[in-house]
């Protein structure tokens, strides 16, 4: 993408965020003027993503202080339910459900990038996991769903994406972190991990893969946070 678009793209989500909000209601985000401009606001994102670019690799040396904080909103840290796997359906030719030994016998990619807060910090981890249009293309995803949801087992946290930044060559089912297995403080045993989208896109201790018709929100999306939230 060249910077005169990635400018433009800016100056458009600085423009929507400085429009006057005297129509909002902040107990409807998605209704009214908040709801007009989040459905503007993705539209514009849409025709802006590329899925030929992708977030800068990074060396295993550039490292940012500090790690990434650990991140759930149940009253304790997450357990993975007895005979956990991995739910994929929706739209769906074959629905199915993945063990984590089914993810590891798959492809394994492996990616180094930085990753964005919507709080405004930045962290370097390695992830490695099986590209998430792997796992479309298994279970033959309708092409007419143009959205994909992700739910956890964290107290319901759930988000949901456009189709094209989940079939993004580094959106990942990752299972692994710097080198090791994916440790329940990250969203073991299995999370959702893009370089193309802010940190609370990412859905930690995945349970479910829907592919849908129409966008469901998310967790924090539904209480008024960005839906697209592209990097």
């Amino acid at each position: 993408m060249s910077d005169r678009i990635v400018l433009s793209r800016r100056a458009l989500l600085t423009a929507a965020a400085a429009l006057p909000l005297a129509a909002c209601d902040g107990r409807r985000p998605r209704g009214g003027f908040l709801g007009r401009m989040e459905r503007f606001n993705e539209r514009v994102q849409r025709a802006l993503f590329s899925p030929d670019r992708d977030a800068p690799q990074l060396q295993a040396r550039e490292q940012i202080r500090g790690d990434f904080p650990v991140y759930f909103i149940s009253m304790s840290l997450p357990v993975a339910p007895a005979g956990w796997g991995l739910r994929v359906g929706g739209m769906v030719a074959r629905p199915s459900k993945f063990t984590l030994d089914d993810l590891h016998r798959m492809t394994r990619t492996d990616m180094r990038v930085r990753h964005h807060c919507v709080e405004g910090w930045s962290a370097v981890a390695s992830w490695h996991g099986v590209q998430l249009r792997e796992i479309a293309r298994i279970v033959g995803a309708d092409p007419r769903a143009e959205y994909v949801e992700f739910r956890s087992f964290d107290s319901g946290y759930y988000s949901s994406w456009d189709r094209e930044s989940a079939m993004h060559p580094q959106s990942l089912i990752a299972y692994g972190r710097n080198g090791g297995e994916l440790t329940q403080a990250y969203g073991g045993p299995a999370r959702l991990y893009g370089g193309v989208k802010l940190g609370y896109k990412n859905v930690k201790y995945l349970t479910e893969v829907n592919f849908l018709p129409r966008n469901s929100g998310g967790y924090w999306e539904n209480l008024g946070y960005e839906w697209y939230a592209g990097t």
